[in-house]
């Protein structure tokens, strides 16, 4: 029988949700209506999901990160502490702009470093690498590893997120990649 979710004391979880088994929910987390939460997944202190957030199985959410409604994880991606996901691309105090939010789609695997912010309306890649403070305007390719602001590719990671060298050879796991026109596809498996 799977494991139930742990949801800590100081966590608030509204109704309608779902949370996954083994799923872990830490202090303060706050969970907003009509959020799907995978299994075995980690949120850490401080993190706020939802209305209508989708996070997939095995992704780790680390402290002080919110998914604002129109993110969408897919399975097994990393946050990291105090990354960001806007969802409105002009915002103003005055003025409701809920009909205007972006949909954000985070690709299978991919991890986001510590501090980075993600613009609404794009796309991130599966197991692509979002450098810490880097800053996501535009979408962000399968394996591209993404740095600075804005944000540009510098490089390729494999599926186990170490950098690529020139013979696109993954160091960790012997698998062989394929460049063609900007993109990066897995060709041979060790």
């Amino acid at each position: 029988m799977p494991d139930a979710p742990f949801i800590h004391e100081s966590a608030y979880v509204d109704s309608p949700s779902e949370i996954g088994a083994g799923t872990k929910i830490w202090h303060f987390v706050h969970v907003l209506p009509h959020t799907t939460i995978g299994e075995n997944c980690v949120l850490g202190q401080n993190v706020m999901a939802g209305p209508h957030v989708s996070i997939g199985n095995g992704c780790k959410i680390q402290n002080n990160v919110a998914l604002y409604k129109g993110v969408i994880l897919a399975d097994d991606v990393f946050c990291g502490p105090s990354c960001v996901f806007t969802n409105v691309l002009t915002p103003r105090a005055h003025v409701e702009r809920k009909e205007e939010f972006g949909l954000t789609h985070v690709g299978k695997g991919a991890t986001i470093g510590a501090n980075a912010t993600i613009v609404c309306g794009n796309t991130l890649g599966a197991y692509c690498m979002v450098a810490a403070g880097a800053v996501v305007t535009k979408d962000v390719a399968d394996f591209a590893l993404v740095a600075g602001i804005p944000a540009r590719r510098i490089g390729w990671v494999s599926k186990s997120g170490d950098r690529l060298g020139a013979d696109l050879t993954c160091p960790r796991t012997g698998e062989v990649y394929c460049e063609t026109d900007g993109t990066l596809e897995l060709i041979e498996r060790p």
